[in-house]
C-alpha cells in the first residue's frame, strides 16, 4: 500500500538517454568511405574531361590533310568532288563531324546512289560509295549526258567508253517522276529484247519516250531484204506499245523479210496492234512535201497492215481498219 502511494514524481518517466561518443569506430568507417567515393568520383570526373578534351580538340584526332579521307567504290565519281563535302571539316576532330550529315550530302551528287561514312580512329574517315549504272544517252542543251534507269542525269565522266542509245522526248526539263516513269519502261524493253535475243539492244540506235505509252525505237541491220528493198541496214522506225516487247521483237525479225518482198523498202513498223504490223504508217500520215504539192508517195511505201508470221499467229489476218492501240 505504501508502494501504491508513492508520489509519482520520484518515478522517471522516460528513459535514460546512453551518450555516445562522436568518433566512435563504425562512424570513422562511414567517413572513410564517404572520402574514398569523393575522391574516385572527382579523379573520374577529371579523367573524363582529360580524355574527351584528348578526342574532341587534340591535333592527333583532327582531320587535317585531304589523304585522310579514304574512298572506295568510285569508277566515274571525281575523288575532288567528295573531298569538297568533308572541306568544312578541316581541322576538326573526326569525332565531331557528323556523319550523317555528309553521307546525305554525298547522296545528293547525281553518281552516288548510296554512300556509307564512317569513322577510323585516330583522325581518319572511309568513304564507301554505290554508283549509279548508267543505260543510255540523253541530249542535254548541245552536250549528250548520261541516264540511269531512274531517270537521274549523269554527267558524262572524262574517262569511259559507253555504248548506248540516245534516248530522245525527255530531258532535265522534265518532271523527276515522269523521267523516271518512262525510263522505267525503257529498261523493260531494253531487258525484254535482250532475253529475247543477245545483242538486240546493239540494234538500236535512238529511242524516242515522248509518248509514256509508246517505245519508238531507230533500228538498223534488221536483215531480210532483196534487191528491190533497200538496204538491210536501213533504219527502221518501229513503234512497240508499252508491253509484250519480247514478243513484238521476235515478230520483227522473223517477219521483215516478208514485209519488205510485199511492200517494198521498210521505213517504220507499228507493232502496237493485236498480232498485225502496219507499215509505214508514219509515211502514209506525213504530208507531201511543199516544192511537190502533187506528188502521192509511192505504192510500196504506203501504209500497209500485214499480218505477223502464221507459225506465231495462225489466226491473224489483216484487218480492214485499224484496231484501236493497246
Amino acid at each position: 500500500m505504501l508502494a501504491d502511494e508513492e508520489p509519482k514524481y520520484l518515478r522517471r518517466q522516460k528513459p535514460l538517454e546512453i551518450k555516445r561518443r562522436k568518433f566512435g569506430r563504425k562512424a570513422w568507417s562511414t567517413y572513410l568511405r564517404v572520402t574514398v567515393w569523393v575522391v574516385g568520383g572527382a579523379a573520374a570526373a577529371f579523367a573524363a574531361y582529360e580524355a574527351g578534351n584528348f578526342l574532341l580538340f587534340s591535333p592527333e584526332m583532327e582531320l587535317i590533310h585531304p589523304d585522310q579521307v579514304a574512298l572506295s567504290g568510285n569508277h566515274y565519281m571525281e575523288p575532288s568532288r567528295v573531298l569538297e563535302i568533308f572541306a568544312a571539316d578541316r581541322g576538326k576532330s573526326v569525332l565531331r563531324i557528323p556523319l550523317d550529315d555528309r553521307r546525305k550530302q554525298l547522296e545528293s551528287l547525281p553518281w552516288i546512289e548510296q554512300a556509307t561514312v564512317r569513322r577510323s580512329l585516330p583522325n581518319r574517315i572511309e568513304v564507301e560509295i554505290k554508283e549509279r549504272a548508267p543505260v543510255a544517252f540523253v541530249r542535254e542543251s548541245e552536250d549528250m549526258a548520261l541516264i540511269d534507269a531512274h531517270g537521274v542525269i549523269l554527267d558524262r565522266p572524262l574517262e569511259g567508253d559507253f555504248h548506248f542509245p540516245v534516248i530522245t522526248g525527255i530531258g532535265p526539263d522534265t518532271a523527276a517522276d515522269e523521267r523516271e516513269k518512262r525510263m522505267q519502261m525503257y529498261s523493260g524493253f531494253a531487258q525484254q529484247i535482250e532475253s529475247a535475243r543477245a545483242g538486240a539492244l546493239d540494234h538500236v540506235s535512238e529511242i524516242d519516250l515522248s509518248d509514256s505509252h509508246d517505245v519508238r525505237a531507230t533500228m538498223t541491220g534488221l536483215g531480210g531484204a532483196d534487191a528491190n528493198a533497200g538496204s538491210p541496214d536501213a533504219p527502221v522506225v518501229v513503234h512497240f506499245g508499252d508491253s509484250n516487247f519480247a514478243e513484238k521483237y521476235e515478230t520483227l525479225v522473223d517477219d521483215i523479210a516478208q514485209w519488205r518482198a510485199k511492200a517494198g523498202p521498210v521505213e517504220s513498223v507499228d507493232l502496237r496492234f493485236n498480232r498485225e504490223a502496219v507499215v509505214n504508217q508514219d509515211l502514209a500520215a506525213a504530208p507531201p512535201p511543199a516544192k511537190h504539192p502533187a506528188a502521192q508517195p509511192p505504192v510500196a511505201k504506203r501504209a500497209a497492215a500485214l499480218p505477223a508470221s502464221a507459225a506465231k499467229h495462225p489466226s491473224a489476218h489483216p484487218a480492214k481498219r485499224a484496231p484501236k492501240p493497246k
